[in-house]
């Protein structure tokens, strides 16, 4: 196959992840993220990146938001919002941020394709998002791509979809979000 066969063929997986995922998981976490005070946003790997980049977007609205393990990440405390991004919701790293963020009175949303798992368990609420898991051998989606593709590339168009509906519950526009990119270039 061709390089734009397989970005074609990326796409279609894509397109028809997107009528699994909850409407109604989905505006929780939106309202969680207008009702709490800090958000943070954790993840491993390429989850990681997806959720880091979900950071930025919302530091551009003005949310207070944070990546953590980053050095300038807040201390969490009651009324934040801890995000997790983790396809098997296992991630050994990840498990005691969350127990940590419980203790602390911190609510804690799991953006999984895992909702049994020990993140999910855990979580105040969870977004269940499809695809497949590293190995590919539980998951119910068959994909071309390798290890947790699918699951990584539906979380970071499933964070700008979040940020969307959070632009217009606040009536933000992007002219109003550009104020906050970063201009030192």
């Amino acid at each position: 196959m061709k390089t734009t066969q397989y970005f074609e063929e990326i796409i279609r997986e894509l397109e028809s992840t997107t009528q699994s995922i909850s409407e109604e998981e989905s505006e929780k976490l939106v309202e969680a993220i207008v009702a709490a005070n800090k958000v943070f946003i954790a993840g491993a790997g390429r989850s990681g990146f997806m959720g880091k980049s979900f950071v930025m977007r919302m530091m551009h609205m003005g949310i207070d938001a944070y990546a953590v393990g980053e050095t300038v990440t807040a201390n969490l405390q009651e009324g934040d919002l801890l995000i997790v991004g983790t396809g098997s919701g296992e991630t050994k790293t990840l498990v005691p941020i969350v127990e940590k963020a419980k203790s602390l009175g911190g609510k804690v949303a799991a953006v999984t394709l895992s909702p049994q798992s020990t993140i999910g368990r855990l979580a105040d609420l969870k977004v269940i998002l499809p695809g497949a898991p590293k190995d590919q051998e539980k998951g119910q989606y068959e994909t071309i791509q390798p290890m947790g593709s699918l699951f990584e590339q539906t979380s970071l168009l499933f964070y700008d979809a979040v940020i969307l509906r959070f632009m217009e519950k606040k009536e933000l526009y992007s002219k109003q979000m550009y104020g906050k990119h970063a201009n030192l270039e």
